[in-house]
């Protein structure tokens, strides 16, 4: 049996030139139990934003080829989606793209002595692959290991 990141990734490779060639980014994918369902979770992301049409363009458009290939061995229901507004930041693109924005980051483990908590609200000030770093409390710079980065999405702020 394939494991959910096999999963991940095949529908990854599959499915990202196809949606790029419609103008569109895969942003990610998901593959979850919920209400004892398995779903596969498409974001698809553009300049400006999807609406429900690009969705279910993206959606009729995939349908033929994830039948074809079946790189899900049982049964699942299709989902596509916007990231959202307070969506997860992923890829290193992301990252970089909304440096400067507020972020709310989630921590496998307390960064510090000093810092205990493992979810902290900060503005996105840089990423390289290995460190986020965000301005936290009052101007205070943290660096955090990309490793102990659970969660990156996004703050909205009205």
């Amino acid at each position: 049996m394939q494991s959910k990141d096999e999963i991940i990734t095949k529908t990854k490779k599959l499915l990202t030139n196809i949606i790029e060639a419609e103008g569109l980014e895969l942003y990610d994918v998901e593959y979850l139990t919920e209400h004892g369902q398995k779903i596969l979770r498409l974001y698809i992301d553009k300049e400006g934003g999807v609406n429900l049409n690009d969705c279910e363009a993206i959606n009729n458009l995939v349908i033929p080829s994830l039948d074809a290939d079946d790189p899900i061995p049982e049964a699942y229901i299709l989902e596509v989606s916007s990231p959202g507004i307070e969506r997860k930041l992923v890829k290193p693109t992301h990252y970089t793209k909304n440096i400067g924005t507020k972020v709310e980051v989630r921590l496998h483990a307390p960064l510090n002595e000093n810092i205990r908590q493992k979810k902290l609200q900060g503005t996105l000030l840089n990423y390289k692959e290995d460190v986020v770093t965000i301005s936290y409390d009052k101007g205070e710079v943290l660096e955090i290991p990309t490793k102990n980065v659970k969660v990156c999405r996004l703050v909205y702020e009205a």
